[in-house]
């Protein structure tokens, strides 16, 4: 099964690298320097119209519901985490159904790419000030500000998206955690989601 969770996570990844600039140079760069991008990917995410129902491969690979975070609530979205030892957390998250669900980004955005894509990858990194300051010195752009303050438990930020066919594709996320919080604030979250806003 693990093989099979390692074959997963390489056609994904590459299939996320071939749509996203910044995250092929950050790739490259860990190539070079022996370390690779894999241990890095703090977490992946899904975007799906049925969150329990994308999470059925997840599961079939070994993944389990992280029940200590809990299903993830924020203004038209909700989302839950999967871990299993080893790999990346699998973030999966869809928009509310009904009236709380509107004007989220979510629904057009599976309905342009589909379910079976990583919407953006995490990188865990030690300092996201400086990693953004080495990006940019290499023409890689961020779509907002930094989401939490300094010396919190989690900072994180997106980079411009890129687009596929005329709509929002991917984005590459740099994250930076501290006092073992492996969580995600909702807040936080939900500033994060409506950074990438066309």
């Amino acid at each position: 099964m693990s093989a099979a969770t390692d074959q997963f996570f390489s056609d994904y990844i590459e299939s996320f690298l071939a749509g996203n600039a910044a995250a092929r140079h950050l790739a490259e760069t860990l190539k070079n320097s022996g370390v690779g991008l894999m241990p890095l990917v703090d977490h992946c995410t899904l975007r799906t119209l049925d969150v329990n129902k994308r999470a059925e491969e997840a599961i079939d690979l070994g993944f389990r519901y992280d029940e200590s975070i809990g299903v993830l609530e924020f203004d038209t979205w909700w989302a839950k985490v999967y871990r299993k030892p080893g790999y990346p957390a699998l973030f999966i998250d869809q928009a509310f159904s009904g009236e709380r669900g509107k004007g989220s980004l979510i629904p057009d955005w599976v309905k342009a790419h589909g379910d079976q894509v990583f919407h953006h990858i995490a990188i865990l990194v030690e300092n996201i000030d400086s990693a953004i300051a080495s990006m940019k010195k290499n023409n890689i752009e961020f779509a907002a500000d930094i989401v939490g303050e300094a010396g919190t438990d989690l900072r994180q930020i997106f980079t411009k998206p890129e687009e596929r066919n005329g709509k929002v594709y991917s984005v590459l996320e740099l994250i930076e955690r501290h006092n073992g919080y492996m969580g995600f604030l909702p807040p936080q979250a939900d500033g994060l989601m409506e950074s990438t806003r066309a």
